[in-house]
C-alpha cells in the first residue's frame, strides 16, 4: 500500500490522519526536490519513524520519477511518500499515483495545505487565478520564457498569475528574468503592480506590493512566490488597500 501524504507549508501542517498513517508504514520516503524541508521537520519525521520501527529515505527526483523503488516497496509493505504542500500539486506525483494504480497497488491520498490555497491570504479570489507559471533557473544555452507567456495570456482574460520560483533561484534572480524579458518584449510590464509572497502559510509570512524596479532594490526570504494581479473585483481592491495600510509593507 502507498500513502501519499502532504506536509503542508511548515512544521505542524501535516494532518492527524497523516501522522497516524506513518505509524503503520515500513518505509517513509521523504521527497526532497520540489521544496526545501527544514531540518526540524525532518527530525520530527525521523522520531515518528523510530517509534514505528520504520526507516526514512530521502527521495530525490530520480528516485521518484525514474526509479521503481517506491512502487516495489509498496507492493510488499505499507509505505509513505511525504510531499511538501499537497501531495498532488505537482504533476510528478500524479505520475507515481498512476504507476501505482497500474500495478494494482492500493493508494491513500492524505491532503494538506499548499501554496495554491495559501495565496488567498493576499485577498485575491482563488477562482480568478489563471494558469500557474514556474520560473526555472536560466542556463547559458537555455533561457525559458514560457512563464512570461502565461502572464500575458492571463492578463488578456483578466486573470491573476501565480509564479512559482524554482529551488536554487532567488527572488531577486526571478525578478531580473521578468525585468529582462519585459525590456525586450513589453516595457509596460515594468509598471505593473505585483506581489512578493514570502513564506506563505507560515507565521512569518509577508506580502509586499510594488513594481519590479523597486523590488530589485530589496531582499526577500525564501520560499517565496510572485503574484501578478489581473482585473480586480471591488472586494479584492478593497482588501488590497486595507492590507497596504496595515498588514503589508508598501514598496516605494
Amino acid at each position: 500500500m502507498l500513502y501519499m501524504i502532504g506536509l503542508g507549508l511548515e512544521k505542524g501542517d501535516m494532518t492527524v490522519k497523516g501522522f497516524e498513517a506513518l505509524k503503520s508504514c515500513k518505509t517513509i520516503f521523504l521527497e526532497t526536490y520540489t521544496n526545501v524541508i527544514s531540518e526540524d521537520y525532518i527530525s520530527e519525521i525521523e522520531k515518528i519513524a523510530k517509534k514505528a520501527k520504520a526507516k526514512v529515505v530521502l527521495a530525490d527526483r530520480k528516485m521518484v520519477e525514474e526509479s521503481n523503488e517506491i512502487i516495489n516497496q509498496a507492493n510488499k509493505n505499507k509505505v509513505a511518500l511525504l510531499v511538501s504542500g499537497d501531495p498532488l500539486s505537482a504533476t510528478t506525483h500524479i505520475e507515481i499515483l498512476m504507476r501505482a494504480k497500474k500495478e494494482n497497488i492500493k493508494v491513500k491520498i492524505i491532503h494538506s495545505v499548499s501554496i495554491f490555497t495559501a495565496i488567498a491570504e493576499t485577498g485575491l479570489q482563488l477562482y480568478k487565478f489563471g494558469k500557474t507559471g514556474s520560473i526555472a533557473k536560466w542556463q547559458p544555452s537555455f533561457r525559458p520564457e514560457s512563464f512570461y507567456d502565461i502572464i500575458k495570456e492571463n492578463k488578456m482574460i483578466g486573470a491573476h498569475t501565480l509564479l512559482l520560483i524554482d529551488i536554487g533561484l532567488s527572488v531577486h534572480e526571478a525578478l531580473e528574468y521578468i525585468d529582462s524579458i519585459a525590456k525586450t518584449r513589453d516595457s509596460a510590464m515594468l509598471e505593473e503592480e505585483m506581489m512578493i509572497f514570502e513564506k506563505a502559510g507560515t507565521e512569518d509570512s509577508r506580502i509586499t506590493i510594488g513594481k519590479i524596479p523597486h523590488f530589485l532594490k530589496k531582499k526577500f526570504a525564501l520560499p517565496a512566490c510572485i503574484i501578478i494581479p489581473g482585473k480586480l473585483h471591488f472586494m479584492e481592491q478593497d482588501m488590497l488597500e486595507k492590507h497596504k495600510k496595515s498588514l503589508m509593507k508598501k514598496v516605494f
